[in-house]
């Protein structure tokens, strides 16, 4: 609009500023947030339909504990006689909708992703478990149909005729009929054999997360879309898988580290076994059908033009909303800010701001900062929403590993704030006394130990 105004020397501009979808707080909220982009024109939305119910604003321990709010909150708001169809889960990212839909499918609850697939039913998750079915089970002749040339290994569709010739004549599998097929592509499918033989192999006592790891490595997967100049998401997606096999090992067990049966794939396929029959479960034909009333997930992208009376924007945590890679293209930041503003300004009556102080990431446990957009917003248009009388509590037996308590009132998950390297999250502490010192995540500012007797950390 500024390039129009200079290039034709316009000598007016009408602001379309009355806005008849969203409540004062939030459109409040959102001219805070987008005013803190440079070089704009000013355009200030308002509304005559009041100020409306402050902002909902929740601190989780865990992206596990902020999807299990979420759930809690949204039913009850269903109960109150909310439609469905009117409450929309937004986040940053697409892999961040795994954790939302396993606590939506396990409570029963039908729910539509919008623009997008499920995310057991996306492409690159299909390649990943079939190859984790192969290593389950080399006589899997869907899986192996699937991957024998995903990455592309020169295997064409006449050779998959012959080889599935080959293997109905001698009534065995494909993986089995393998070593009947001659020239060039029998080379190619004796090499992708020889390549399962060696996963199986290889991963027979590791940790099924550490499992799903290498195989994304040394099938070529990782390759393939990090080539792919629009592959961020699905290498995203692949990463979420190992966080999906480490929770599910948790939730099973109760110790996804350990060195049990129970951590490790065992040759009977024991937990491996398992997982595949979960994520089938969970890709089964539970998204709601067409008409039915559920409730919308999608990225903040899809959700443009859109609205809703009730809106959750999850994951406002710096790395994630914004987006790390912002901070590595040209003016990154705003279109980050802008895209945070298109996010506010879809919920028309209550809006719900979440965040995590601990996320699994590549399957451990990453410690967060807020996101920057949340310090951006007002404090007098923001409700806290605590649960049980203080900070939402850890969950018992949750990932991690490390107690909470921690020294000098202090604890680990705590944010805090140094006069110096500004906002943090404590991550680990040791000693007592004047000896105490904690480490601290400060982001960009990276992890730094600190004398407890010096710091001077406040509470953030």
């Amino acid at each position: 609009m500024r390039d129009l105004q200079r290039e034709f020397a316009l000598p007016n501009v009408i602001r379309l500023e009355q806005n008849y979808r969203s409540h004062g707080n939030i459109l409040d909220a959102a001219n805070a947030l987008i005013q803190q982009n440079r070089g704009r024109l000013g355009k200030k939305l308002w509304t005559e339909a009041g100020a409306g119910e402050p902002i909902r604003v929740f601190e989780a321990y865990s992206d596990v504990d902020e999807a299990r709010f979420i759930v809690e909150e949204l039913s009850e708001l269903v109960r109150e006689g909310v439609g469905r169809h009117q409450i929309a889960l937004l986040y940053r990212s697409n892999a961040q909708s795994r954790v939302l839909e396993h606590h939506l499918f396990t409570q029963g609850i039908p729910y539509r992703v919008h623009g997008g697939l499920r995310f057991f039913d996306r492409q690159e998750i299909k390649h990943a478990l079939a190859y984790l079915r192969l290593i389950a089970n080399p006589d899997d002749d869907t899986a192996f149909t699937r991957v024998v040339n995903f990455p592309t290994r020169g295997i064409g569709g006449r050779s998959i005729e012959a080889l599935q010739d080959a293997a109905q004549q001698t009534n065995s599998s494909l993986y089995n009929a393998a070593a009947s097929l001659a020239g060039k592509a029998g080379s190619a499918v004796a090499r992708f054999v020889r390549l399962i033989e060696t996963l199986r192999s290889e991963t027979r006592d590791l940790p099924l997360p550490v499992v799903i790891d290498q195989l994304i490595d040394k099938s070529g997967l990782r390759q393939h879309y990090l080539a792919d100049k629009e592959g961020q998401d699905r290498l995203e997606n692949l990463d979420e898988l190992i966080n999906a096999a480490t929770a599910f090992l948790h939730e099973e067990s109760g110790s996804p580290s350990d060195s049990s049966s129970d951590g490790e794939v065992a040759p009977d396929g024991g937990p491996l076994a398992s997982f595949l029959a979960h994520a089938s479960l969970e890709a089964g034909e539970h998204q709601a059908g067409e008409g039915e009333e559920a409730v919308q997930l999608m990225t903040v992208h899809a959700a443009k033009g859109l609205e809703f009376d009730v809106v959750f924007i999850t994951g406002l945590e710096q790395g994630l909303f914004p987006h790390e890679n912002a901070a590595q293209e040209r003016d990154g930041l705003e279109e980050e800010r802008r895209l945070m503003y298109v996010a506010l300004t879809r919920a028309r009556r209550r809006l719900y701001l979440s965040h995590a102080q601990t996320r699994l990431l590549h399957g451990q446990t990453r410690y967060c900062l807020p996101s920057s957009f949340l310090e951006e917003l007002p404090a007098t248009l923001l409700r806290r929403i605590n649960r049980g009388g203080g900070q939402s509590a850890r969950p018992t037996g949750s990932p991690g590993g490390q107690a909470q308590t921690a020294v000098g009132g202090l604890r680990i998950g705590q944010n805090v704030r140094h006069a110096r390297f500004g906002a943090g999250v404590i991550v680990a502490t040791e000693g007592s006394g004047s000896e105490a010192r904690v480490q601290v995540n400060f982001g960009a500012g990276g992890m730094k130990w600190l004398a407890l007797k010096y710091a001077r950390l406040t509470p953030a």
